[in-house]
């Protein structure tokens, strides 16, 4: 699992922060879940999204009631399997699916929140140090991860997102709304594609 000081910094926020970190990933992932549904026809790619909606919603409507479980069941049924497809967008595809599983399950369970923090933040950057392998043969550890572009640049977009919301004295809903836009308009994913 590769680690990183960001980490360990926002534990030491809030839980709505904690739960805007790890969406932001998600929205950030959303885009390689697309591709692989429109390459694939595996799925329709906006199932994804409205779970992604639907979490973005608690924290920015004081009256959203979501059913989790509810979500998670829905969720199941878009994961891919590696084993049907012969192409490599199914593996960054599943890790969008694995991320936003892990943090509903945070959602239904608070006592997982700070472990699934960093399995979120750590599966984001594996998913590109994943590409990296197999588009070089060469692996990156948490020895060698900062001799690689595109894992530290991931790392920054995780910094720059803890960063924003270390700046917030409370629960700022502009600020989440702002940061979702954000990563909603930009499209494109932690590994580069684009919408």
């Amino acid at each position: 699992m590769l680690k990183n000081p960001v980490q360990l910094r926002v534990e030491k926020l809030e839980p709505w922060q904690h739960l805007t970190f790890m969406v932001s990933l998600c929205e950030r992932m959303y885009p390689n879940f697309a591709l692989f549904c429109e390459e694939t026809k595996f799925a329709e790619a906006q199932k994804y999204r409205v779970i992604v909606d639907s979490i973005w919603e608690i924290l920015t409507v004081k009256s959203a009631k979501i059913n989790f479980e509810g979500q998670l069941e829905r969720l199941e049924d878009l994961v891919p399997s590696a084993a049907d497809y012969d192409l490599y967008a199914v593996y960054p595809a599943i890790d969008a699916c694995v991320a936003l599983a892990d943090l509903l399950h945070a959602m239904l369970d608070r006592d997982l929140m700070l472990e699934t923090l960093e399995k979120i933040s750590s599966l984001s950057a594996e998913t590109v140090a994943d590409l990296e392998f197999a588009q070089t043969g060469i692996e990156i550890t948490n020895e060698n991860q900062k001799d690689n572009e595109a894992v530290c640049e991931e790392w920054d977009v995780q910094w720059a997102i803890f960063r924003a919301l270390k700046e917030a004295e409370r629960r700022d809903i502009e600020l989440i709304k702002s940061l979702r836009e954000e990563l909603r308009d930009e499209q494109v994913s932690n590994i580069g594609i684009a919408l």
